[in-house]
C-alpha cells in the first residue's frame, strides 16, 4: 500500500467522524462541511428526509432540535480510492433518546458515500443511508395495534 492510499484511508476516515460528531452535536455548519455543496444526502431507508445537502441540514436542524441526545458511531469502513473520487461503505450503531419515548432507541445499518477529492479535502458528494434495524422506533413509525 502506497503513501497515498494510507493517506486517503486516514482522511476518509477523519471525514465520517466528522460527519458523527457534526449530528451529534448538532453543528450544522459543520455538516454541512463535510458534503459537497451539491452534495445529496437520503435517509429515506429510515422514513427521514432526502434532498440537497442544505435541505436536509435545514430539516436536521429542526428535528435534532427536539433529540436530547444522539451518539453515531461509525466502523468497518471500507473505501476505495480511485483518483479523486472514492466509494464508501460503512456501518453505523446510533443510540438515541427520542423525544416523548420513555428508553433508549437503537438504529443501525450501513453509509453509503460517493467521495470526491477537493481543494480542502476528501467531501461527500452523495450519501445514502441502508437502515438495517431500528429498536424502539418513534412512536410514530411504530405499526398500530389491529383492532
Amino acid at each position: 500500500m502506497d503513501i497515498q492510499r494510507i493517506s486517503d484511508k486516514l482522511e476518509i476516515s477523519a471525514l465520517l467522524s466528522r460527519y458523527a460528531r457534526a449530528v451529534d452535536t448538532k453543528d450544522w455548519t459543520l455538516y454541512r462541511s463535510v458534503f459537497t455543496d451539491d452534495g445529496l444526502i437520503d435517509y429515506s431507508s429510515a422514513g427521514a428526509a432526502k434532498g440537497t445537502r442544505d435541505e436536509v441540514a435545514e430539516w436536521l436542524g429542526q428535528g435534532f432540535a427536539a433529540i436530547p441526545m444522539s451518539m453515531h458511531y461509525i466502523t468497518n469502513i471500507e473505501s476505495q480510492a480511485d483518483g479523486d473520487t472514492a466509494h464508501v461503505r460503512a456501518m453505523f450503531y446510533n443510540p438515541m433518546q427520542l423525544p416523548g419515548m420513555s428508553g433508549m432507541s437503537y438504529c443501525g445499518g450501513y453509509y453509503h458515500h460517493e467521495l470526491v477529492r477537493t481543494l480542502d479535502g476528501w467531501r461527500s458528494r452523495s450519501l445514502r443511508e441502508e437502515n438495517v434495524w431500528f429498536t424502539n422506533p418513534p412512536l410514530d413509525a411504530q405499526p398500530s395495534a389491529a383492532n
